[in-house]
């Protein structure tokens, strides 16, 4: 077995949602190829055993919840003025909820993780970014970004919202040498609630779901994609929404 690539060397890189699932699978790799990683996630508890896991690496943990501009601004401030890559991982489900029984509550909080964290903690980046004339950003959006029928009305709204977002940014900032790309996935082996409280979803989504939705995907897939895309190796990549979905997006 070849060596492990160490592309994150004396690099930086912020990852939220990095207590569970494609959020921590994506620190662990980051932190084995040298990369001091600064991961945020709402729960002490996940973050102190990501803590205990990767004890001998550079690591800084921050608890904290990036619907918060507060929140956003502790996570920013731990990278200490250096940041080479942003993973925007964190994220949250809407119960399958068609539209019109969605309630404000879950629209707002759905809207909250999934888009406004985004774009707030890209936000806080971009600056030392640019100045130091190089960066990448990675949103993790979603395959309910690409068609209506994967999710509820919030979620969906917020992935396509994503995708929106990481090409506005990437067309601002590419020529600056900051990239923005977002990964679409399918189904993905994660410890997110992804519960039906809709009886019209269940009916509508679970027939098709079952139908045409290939098998789920480990984190650790994601987390190979998202560092590349945060790596040199994909230095000419730039705006792209990439699925990462075994295929779902070619039905």
């Amino acid at each position: 077995m070849g060596a492990v690539k160490r592309r994150f060397e004396a690099r930086t890189v912020i990852v939220t949602g990095a207590g569970s699932g494609i959020g921590k699978a994506t620190a662990l790799r980051l932190l084995d190829e040298g990369a001091h990683v600064v991961a945020n996630d709402i729960s002490a508890p996940r973050l102190a055993t990501l803590a205990d896991e990767c004890a001998g690496h550079s690591l800084v943990t921050v608890i904290g919840d990036v619907s918060k501009q507060q929140d956003v601004d502790r996570v920013a401030n731990a990278a200490d003025g250096h940041v080479d890559g942003l993973a925007n991982v964190a994220g949250v489900m809407d119960d399958f909820l068609p539209l019109a029984e969605m309630d404000d509550d879950t629209w707002e909080r759905v809207l909250q993780v999934n888009l406004y964290s985004m774009m707030r903690l890209s936000r806080a980046v971009l600056p030392i970014m640019l100045a130091q004339g190089r960066g990448s950003i990675v949103n993790v959006s979603s395959e309910a970004g690409l068609r209506g029928s994967a999710a509820g009305t919030a979620y969906t709204t917020s992935k396509h919202a994503v995708n929106g977002l990481t090409k506005s940014a990437a067309f601002f900032y590419t020529a600056s040498g900051v990239r923005v790309n977002a990964v679409a996935p399918g189904p993905v082996a994660t410890n997110m609630a992804a519960t039906f409280k809709s009886e019209l979803a269940a009916a509508r989504l679970m027939p098709l779901l079952h139908a045409i939705a290939p098998v789920s995907a480990n984190v650790g897939q994601l987390a190979a994609v998202i560092t590349w895309l945060l790596s040199d190796d994909a230095s000419n990549v730039s705006g792209a929404v990439l699925p990462a979905d075994g295929g779902w997006a070619a039905i």
